[in-house]
């Protein structure tokens, strides 16, 4: 339990909600089934709960952690104005409001967002990561020659494959040039083209502070792809349910990597972990090559915690339930570690 038993449970809108916004039809939609997950689970956990929903204006959150004075804040906002930039700004407000929160601190989402910045600091830890470069909005877009074809463009900041679509693999000059224009005028976002790496996409869940726990790996299978075609984790093979039904696209626990492999894998995403400062829990993007060489692709601190998606099945697989889950999260919140 908390301090006081009470939780507030904070999660932000990508636009301005009226305050007599009915909270039990909003929370019947797909869009916000975690948020319905965790108010589900705290109440069957027994705690006392209140909720927040933030757009543009901070005092909101201030005032209600005021008068609330809650022991913790269950934190699930990943953006503020509309903007993820933000996400680590939150947290930042929550510890200058010396309120305790779940998940990760600023320090560590700051590094994992910005994924040239988490590439570099991996790389020099002797961690594999792909090659790549940056192209700023409003410079010139050169790409060179030590950076060959294939490569990946996609925004800087993003996550959950935000702004990658087929196009995002380009081939020649022309295509780079189209896609990384793309994305800095119709997505106002600066630019990262990386080397592709071909192989199996991995995702691996990892919860804890000071001690780590590596949850199953789960793999992107791509079963109705030809085999010929690359393999690329797009944001409607993500998100879009009907496509992934037409490409046979699932997330899976695979049972063909080896002992050790799968003890490769769970060394090397502590090691993630640790060296991105992450804390709470996350989910860490790999690629496997067919060598069995691992390469880092990305972190994603404070993952979706939805009862259907990877963090909470990959948990499931070793015998922890959803409200376990749950409260595990709680409890490392009150050793969260100084930045």
């Amino acid at each position: 339990m908390t301090k006081n038993g009470n939780i507030l449970v904070a999660f932000d809108s990508s636009s301005a909600l009226p305050e007599d916004q009915n909270w039990d039809e909003l929370l019947k939609t797909e869009d916000w089934k975690t948020e319905k997950n965790i108010l589900n689970t705290l109440k069957e956990l027994g705690y006392s709960y209140e909720t927040i929903c933030i757009y543009d204006d901070l005092s909101v959150l201030a005032e209600k952690i005021k008068s609330f004075e809650p022991g913790l804040v269950f934190n699930l906002v990943e953006s503020f104005k509309n903007k993820s930039f933000h996400e680590r700004d939150i947290t930042a407000f929550y510890k200058l409001a010396g309120v305790s929160f779940t998940g990760c601190g600023p320090t560590g989402i700051t590094l994992c967002k910005n994924k040239a910045l988490s590439k570099q600091i991996l790389s020099y830890h002797r961690i594999r990561v792909p090659k790549f470069m940056i192209l700023k909005r409003k410079k010139r877009i050169h790409r060179p020659k030590q950076l060959p074809f294939p490569l990946i463009v996609k925004p800087l900041g993003e996550e959950a494959s935000y702004g990658i679509a087929q196009a995002s693999l380009v081939e020649n000059d022309d295509q780079f040039q189209e896609r990384v224009k793309f994305i800095h005028e119709s997505l106002n976002h600066h630019v990262i083209a990386e080397e592709f790496i071909s192989g199996r996409e991995l995702y691996v869940s990892v919860i804890g502070n000071s001690r780590l726990t590596v949850f199953p790996v789960r793999e992107l299978k791509f079963n109705q792809v030809p085999d010929e075609s690359p393999k690329i984790a797009t944001y409607k093979a993500k998100w879009d349910e009907k496509y992934r039904k037409k490409w046979g696209i699932k997330n899976v626990f695979p049972d063909d990597l080896s002992k050790e492999i799968v003890e490769k894998i769970e060394k090397t995403c502590k090691k993630i972990y640790r060296e991105l400062l992450i804390s709470g829990y996350a989910r860490l993007d790999l690629r496997l090559t067919d060598e069995g060489k691992i390469v880092f692709l990305e972190a994603n601190p404070n993952p979706i915690l939805a009862k259907d998606e990877d963090f909470a099945e990959s948990a499931k697989k070793t015998g922890l339930s959803y409200p376990e889950l749950i409260q595990k999260i709680i409890n490392l919140s009150k050793s969260f570690p100084e930045d």
